[in-house]
């Protein structure tokens, strides 16, 4: 019996970016700068928790919203940094990771017809979450210092659309957006029916004494917002895949309705041992951009005699490198001769738009181990 053909609902995607060179890299034996996941482990007081509640017998469905300890710190860490009052009830809810959060999210809001503004270069998984919703993706790019194109911005919102997808700290290029480019979305949206959705998952990465403006404090945008962040960047677990999504209530019960048909719910054990050492343990977050700021330095000094030209990241744990010193090639031919050759694994930064620019740049991941990024880089600066 024939298989039924199958009229794909995503017939433009293929297998992500990220995969590709991850595999590339173990094939290889290169040192994997491109994924973004450190390769050091979960925090010792994080790990002893998770054990607790393994063996506590808290291994079974928690409430569909995430279990209330959670969200409760989640409000409190909220508060303490933004300044910001959540309900715990009605604002707050723990999803299967990041991913997700934006999945249901664009969901939630758009409709067959609609139109969503992604500024490119922009995170892959936004575009076949809006196709999938019936909507119609707009790539708007940032300019040349990865910032906000306002006058672009103006001229391309009209009646259709619906949402705007903002990310701050910026996956790729590390940049963040001002609370006077903020101040611009607000002042283009206020009389029209737009939301936003903002990926916030690198919101604790920002350096040089920088400041990360959460939408969440941001009064004039809050009531239109979905805010999403993510333990997995902060508490060095990717894989534990546990995220959170702040918005108002009227939309947490429109995205809730949808989170119960995905997930349902995140697994329990995580969210008690998450909320018990943020509790106890706020000097995690609080001293991350620190952590990571030494990191980034560390892989630019060790760069510095090599041919790549970088500007010093403002946020995230991501680092772009002009490589056209070195060569004319594509990023993408350019990463897997780095991989193959050199043995070290990046990322392109054209798959990141949908019209690349004229440009040589690729994408480092900088969360590894200090000896990794100095062994990297010696590597990399033999170019």
């Amino acid at each position: 019996m024939a298989t039924p053909e199958i009229d794909s609902k995503l017939p433009n995607v293929g297998t992500t970016i990220f995969t590709v060179m991850s595999k590339m890299a173990q094939d290889f034996d290169a040192i994997n700068l491109s994924q973004g996941f450190p390769d050091y482990q979960v925090p010792k007081g994080l790990l002893d928790a998770m054990q607790k509640y393994l063996h506590g017998n808290y291994n079974q469905y928690p409430p569909m919203a995430g279990v209330p300890y959670l969200r409760e710190q989640i409000a409190a860490k909220t508060a303490k940094l933004y300044g910001a009052t959540i309900d715990v009830e009605n604002e707050i809810t723990v999803t299967s990771g990041a991913t997700e959060a934006l999945f249901v999210a664009i969901q939630t809001v758009v409709r067959p017809g609609d139109e969503v503004i992604v500024l490119d270069p922009c995170y892959d998984s936004y575009e076949p979450g809006i196709t999938l919703a019936g909507g119609r993706t707009i790539h708007l790019p940032l300019n040349s210092a990865f910032g906000l194109d306002a006058q672009r911005l103006s001229d391309t919102i009209n009646d259709r659309t619906r949402l705007i997808m903002l990310n701050t700290p910026h996956n790729p290029s590390g940049s963040i957006l001002t609370r006077e480019e903020l101040n611009t979305v607000s002042s283009l949206i206020k009389d029209r029916d737009v939301f936003i959705i903002s990926d916030e998952v690198y919101e604790h990465m920002v350096y040089d004494n920088g400041q990360h403006d959460s939408l969440v404090g941001i009064p004039d945008l809050r009531d239109r917002t979905f805010v999403v962040s993510s333990f997995g960047k902060t508490y060095h677990a990717t894989g534990w895949k546990v995220a959170y999504c702040v918005a108002p209530p009227a939309l947490t019960a429109e995205f809730r309705k949808i989170h119960q048909f995905v997930t349902f719910t995140t697994h329990t054990p995580t969210q008690w041992a998450l909320a018990d050492y943020m509790e106890h343990h706020p000097e995690h977050f609080e001293e991350l951009p620190r952590f990571y700021e030494q990191k980034r330095d560390l892989f630019l000094s060790a760069m510095s005699e090599s041919r790549f030209q970088m500007r010093p990241s403002a946020g995230t744990y991501f680092q772009l490198a002009d490589y056209s010193a070195l060569s004319s090639d594509t990023d993408q031919s350019f990463v897997e001769y780095m991989t193959k050759e050199v043995g070290v694994a990046a990322i392109p930064v054209s798959v990141f738009y949908e019209q690349p620019p004229d440009q040589r740049i690729v994408r480092f991941c900088f969360c590894k181990h200090d000896e990794t990024l100095v062994r990297a880089a010696e590597r990399l600066s033999e170019l």
